[in-house]
């Protein structure tokens, strides 16, 4: 419980920090921070001592995570951003899979925590460079830094072969330099932003509260499903693989599926069917043959992995660029907070284990209604500004006619102006 609080402060307060600081300054800080700590649990000598490391550790590693998400996700164009957010986790879940085998040759926790810490400290030294972890160019010029984001594009450019002795490479560049120069007119110094600015809209707050609620059932509801699918005594690490494994699973399915048939479809069948799963594994475990029972429980293991991973992509895609880091923050927390109560299925018989399941059941039913309101945001724009996050509405489950299926261009958009959507 304490190291899923500890990643629901630090999405948190870390996220917000990814506004205010920027991403790459927070994702150097975290790596610093996890070191420092992990390297600390190792010698820890009691076990409050322990508990407590434990907390930060977990807050230090959430943003170092979701400064990397957010990063990632603003330095794509929208054809490819599906496909890097998915990879990422497939890396996640490889290093998940490799944990393992490396504790079965050390034999012993301290050391292992320790070498963690040092992975986590090479980490520092190569990403510790500009060139190699930039500044989110987006982040800047919505936030009026168009100095800075100016040079990091010319390091982009140079990168990408661009002759400055090409006049039309000339011109462009000297358009983009003075657009960039209109984008910082509105003040000298940076502009930062709050998540309760969501307050004043009429669509953003209520797409970010269902995607926080979508994240909260999954995370929740996850121990149920382990637990059903591991009913007699486990082997150690079976529930690791299981788990691990069909995580793998929902990032297959879901580079497979979300450019071709859009997030918010996706993510309305993930939710029908983990919901479908845990009610019939709520109602017929005492009927059901036992195959029957392992089935729907992986089903319903696989659809929660598929459902957070599309909720905090989709909530990535639909809050603005000036909050999006604490918007992110808040709807990961969620799914951590329903993963810290998974202790609480384990309370004496298995009153607390039924109690757990019914309730986050409930949550699924109600998480499938809600998801028909969010919007689609495959291959639109990131938004700018709460403004424009609050133009992102509901669209219909499917699109008349053949043009439903090819990826929307790129829509450019300047801070402060409304952004371009098709309905």
């Amino acid at each position: 419980m304490s190291h899923c609080l500890g990643w629901l402060l630090g999405c948190v307060l870390l996220g917000a920090g990814c506004d205010r600081y920027g991403r790459r300054a927070v994702f150097v800080a975290s790596l610093v921070l996890a070191t420092g700590l992990g390297a600390s649990e190792a010698l820890a000598a009691s076990f409050p001592a322990l508990v407590a490391l434990r907390l930060l550790h977990g807050g230090s590693l959430a943003g170092f995570g979701l400064a990397l998400y957010v990063a990632r996700l603003e330095l794509c164009d929208p054809p490819h951003r599906l496909a890097f957010s998915m990879v990422g986790g497939l890396f996640s879940v490889l290093g998940t899979l490799l944990l393992p085998g490396l504790a079965l040759l050390v034999q012993d926790w301290r050391l292992l925590q320790g070498l963690s810490a040092l992975v986590t400290g090479l980490l520092l030294l190569f990403w510790g460079f500009p060139s190699l972890f930039p500044e989110s160019p987006r982040w800047l010029l919505a936030t009026g830094q168009p100095a800075r984001a100016g040079k990091i594009l010319g390091h982009f450019a140079e990168a990408g072969g661009v002759d400055p002795e090409d006049s039309s490479e000339e011109e462009s560049s000297l358009a983009m330099g003075t657009e960039l120069d209109m984008l910082g007119a509105g003040g000298p110094q940076p502009q930062y932003h709050s998540v309760l600015e969501l307050r004043h809209t009429c669509v953003a707050w209520r797409n970010g509260l269902i995607l926080g609620f979508s994240s909260l059932s999954c995370g929740g509801i996850r121990a149920s499903f382990l637990r059903s699918l591991t009913p007699r005594e486990p082997t150690f690490y079976q529930p690791y693989f299981l788990g691990a494994g069909l995580e793998a699973g929902a990032s297959v399915f879901l580079l497979l599926t979300g450019d071709r048939w859009g997030r918010r479809p996706v993510l309305l069948l993930g939710t029908l069917a983990m919901g479908l799963a845990s009610l019939l594994l709520l109602a017929g475990t005492q009927y059901l043959p036992e195959w029957t029972l392992l089935s729907l429980s992986a089903l319903g293991l696989l659809a929660s992995q598929a459902v957070s991973a599309v909720s905090a992509l989709l909530a990535a895609e639909v809050l603005p660029t000036v909050i999006r880091g604490a918007g992110l923050g808040l709807v990961l927390g969620a799914g951590f907070l329903g993963q810290a109560a998974a202790p609480l299925a384990d309370l004496p018989g298995r009153r607390g284990f039924f109690l757990h399941h019914v309730v986050f059941a409930a949550f699924a039913v109600l998480a499938l209604l809600l998801v028909l309101l969010l919007p689609e945001s495959r291959g639109c724009a990131l938004p700018v500004s709460p403004r424009d996050a609050d133009r992102l509405c509901r669209a219909p489950l499917r699109r008349p006619g053949p043009a439903r299926l090819p990826l929307l261009p790129p829509i450019p958009c300047a801070v402060g102006q409304p952004l371009a959507q098709e309905n």
